[in-house]
């Protein structure tokens, strides 16, 4: 019972720190706003994780294992490239959405401190991420889906990019997003480039 709490807890800290961060940005992330942002007192929160840079690693640690482990079910499913791909991009819309200031987390902590450890974990994302979709792209070309001739590692960046689009789109959005509307979207974007 007592493993479960802290489990709980630990969830509750980790999503405090992302809407901290999406709403108040970075700079604003103290234990005492994260503190008083769960009802919780500083003390609690360093029962859970030692330090600030713990509770970012475990941030870390679910993205690789949540986000990019159901990125890579899609890829490898069985589904047509075009559906994979559809769903590989929405799937990535989705967690950004739903985990608001994760990027911001990741980028803004990796670079800032210059953190090797925080650089590595960042890099096997990114690295992660583009090569799942390179994946998609090249079974659709091996099927005679999309053009033989694409470039595979410009579409893999293009499709990089595109969190950086849905962050500053959530950003000016002021609160109204549509999710299915911008993947829509960058699907079109992308088949426009793909098909023969």
């Amino acid at each position: 019972m007592e493993r479960q709490k802290t489990d709980v807890r630990q969830e509750q800290i980790k999503s405090a720190v992302l809407d901290i961060i999406y709403t108040d940005g970075l700079k604003n992330l103290s234990t005492r706003k994260l503190a008083e942002r769960i009802g919780m007192s500083e003390g609690t929160i360093f029962r859970h994780f030692k330090t600030k840079q713990d509770i970012v690693l475990s941030i870390i640690k679910d993205v690789q294992t949540d986000f990019i482990g159901n990125l890579r079910k899609i890829a490898n499913s069985s589904s047509s490239p075009s559906e994979r791909l559809e769903r590989l991009l929405c799937a990535t819309v989705t967690y950004l959405t739903e985990n608001r200031g994760i990027t911001m987390l990741l980028f803004s902590e990796a670079t800032q401190k210059n953190d090797r450890e925080l650089k590595e974990n960042l890099q096997n994302i990114f690295n992660n991420q583009k090569s799942l979709a390179s994946k998609i792209v090249l079974d659709g070309i091996a099927l005679g889906i999309w053009d033989e001739s694409t470039d595979v590692e410009q579409v893999a960046m293009l499709y990089m990019g595109i969190p950086v689009a849905l962050n500053i789109e959530l950003v000016f959005a002021g609160g109204v997003f549509h999710r299915e509307n911008f993947c829509s979207r960058m699907m079109i974007l992308l088949l426009k480039i793909l098909e023969r």
